[in-house]
């Protein structure tokens, strides 16, 4: 194993190295001294970010073999950003951020049921290529999102009790891992790598683009119904007797939101807290849509925006805020909930208490709960629900958000499955939470595969997995040569 060597401030470095690697990257190259430092490394999470030493826009795989190079060559740390969603959870100072969001592009292959995704490309511009195709890709519920950075965390779409995650329908993927090659990886060619990235998120490399699966959807039926947050103890109750019927086509999702008194919201919602079910239903036949959801439209919603979409408009089932925020969140893993739970989960939340600004429960299983077809790191398929808590610091101090946040999930304790997405892993201590996304012995394999393809540990500003070592008491053998 290579030895690391120690870090270093960018002020050791010689100007004339980053002048040197300036003229090797096509994109910009900018330290804190420079006018566009502060726009190059923020995205869309303002909560925190990362304050590098270097932040190298990359512009393509050239630039990013460059940017690898230099780090590795100084025993500096890496980063890496496309929409910057994730940054809440894991910005670190130092080393060198290199943004992708510059290296975007789609080709869509109709006939193969593939896309061709560059690593700085939004799910919006997928799903834009493929609609005309009669596809679509397994996005989330915002289609701002960076499609690279969200698949390789595992990537829980609206599609998934259908599909699966979209983690589970990577073809290939090119990486410049820290030894600054360029390696186009799938099953057959680097069979521990592939297995390892996807649901590794960056600990592995700088992921140039992947070929990804696309999905025979056009139409959802879909959108929400909307109820008054005092009626939070019936509507949950009903909510998850209503999920134990319904078939693997259907995702959903319910959350409780506290609307601040802003004009930017409806007048009926503003300073008020509403509770939302959002539904997506892919079916090949949608007919039967309307029975799926009676039981929840006999609840006497307040609002139905419930009806058949093209897919190039799923974005507006959630509507998630497509403006940058300061978002501090909390995330576990559930499993089967019962009366207890709902009494648990309402007293936690407003009314009641003033924090979280949001609580939200999705709906897992279908095939979430099923291996897939090219094995991968993403773990606890056997969780029946994702449990979030969010609040945004805008309206509230982060001495207050967290404790709230802190007693809202150790009461949700019974119901835990220990473990959480890393998709969602944003709040405090995030980086310290990583082993939670993964199974035992597939965390002890990350860690083996790790000291293989970036045994320095380059790549740790990030959900980092650190390689193992001999002293090392999660290492064992076998997985790698």
């Amino acid at each position: 194993m290579s030895s690391v060597k120690p870090p270093v401030e960018v002020a050791d470095i010689d100007a004339a190295e980053i002048a040197a690697l300036a003229a090797r990257v096509k994109g910009p190259v900018l330290t804190s001294a420079d006018e566009d430092y502060d726009a190059e490394r923020t995205g869309y999470q303002l909560a925190r970010r990362h304050r590098p030493d270097l932040v190298v826009g990359a512009t393509g795989a050239a630039d990013v073999q460059a940017a690898v190079a230099f780090a590795t060559g100084h025993g500096l740390p890496m980063a890496v950003q496309g929409t910057g969603h994730a940054s809440a959870g894991i910005a670190g100072s130092g080393g060198v951020l290199i943004n992708t969001s510059r290296i975007a592009g789609v080709r869509v292959n109709a006939e193969a049921g593939t896309a061709w995704v560059a690593a700085g490309t939004r799910w919006d511009q997928v799903i834009h290529e493929a609609a005309p195709a009669g596809l679509a890709p397994l996005s989330g519920s915002y289609p701002g999102l960076g499609v690279v950075g969200y698949t390789l965390a595992g990537g829980l779409s609206l599609l998934s009790r259908r599909y699966g995650y979209a983690a589970d329908h990577v073809r290939s993927l090119d990486v410049v891992t820290s030894d600054g090659r360029l390696r186009h990886v799938t099953v057959d060619s680097d069979p521990d790598l592939f297995w390892a990235l996807r649901g590794g998120r960056d600990n592995f490399g700088v992921v140039i683009g992947i070929e990804i699966d696309l999905m025979p959807v056009g139409t959802l039926y879909c959108g929400g119904l909307q109820f008054p947050g005092e009626r939070a103890a019936e509507v949950l109750a009903a909510y998850l007797d209503w999920t134990a019927t319904v078939p693997d086509g259907l995702s959903s999702s319910i959350a409780q939101m506290s609307y601040p008194d802003a004009p930017v919201f409806p007048p009926e919602l503003r300073g008020r807290e509403a509770l939302h079910i959002r539904i997506a239903y892919s079916a090949d036949v949608l007919a039967d849509a309307d029975r799926l959801v009676a039981p929840l439209r006999a609840l006497g919603p307040t609002d139905d925006t419930l009806r058949e979409l093209p897919y190039t408009e799923a974005g507006s089932i959630y509507n998630d805020p497509p403006f940058p925020g300061s978002i501090e969140a909390g995330t576990a893993l559930l499993g089967e909930l019962d009366a207890d739970a709902v009494r648990v989960i309402c007293a936690e939340v407003p009314p009641q208490t003033v924090l979280p600004h949001l609580f939200e429960l999705r709906h897992l299983g279908g095939r979430l709960a099923h291996p897939p077809a090219v094995a991968n790191a993403v773990g606890h398929r056997d969780a029946r629900f994702l449990f979030n808590v969010v609040s945004r610091r805008e309206r509230a101090d982060i001495a207050e958000i967290r404790p709230a946040h802190r007693r809202i999930l150790d009461a949700v304790a019974p119901w835990r499955t220990g473990g959480r997405l890393l998709n969602f892993m944003n709040g405090e201590d995030a980086g310290a939470q990583v082993r939670s996304a993964y199974d035992p012995a597939d965390y002890r394999r990350l860690t083996e595969i790790k000291a293989v393809y970036d045994p320095g540990n380059t790549f740790r500003l990030n959900h980092n997995i650190p390689p193992a070592g001999p002293l090392d008491p999660e290492a064992s053998s076998g997985y790698c040569d």
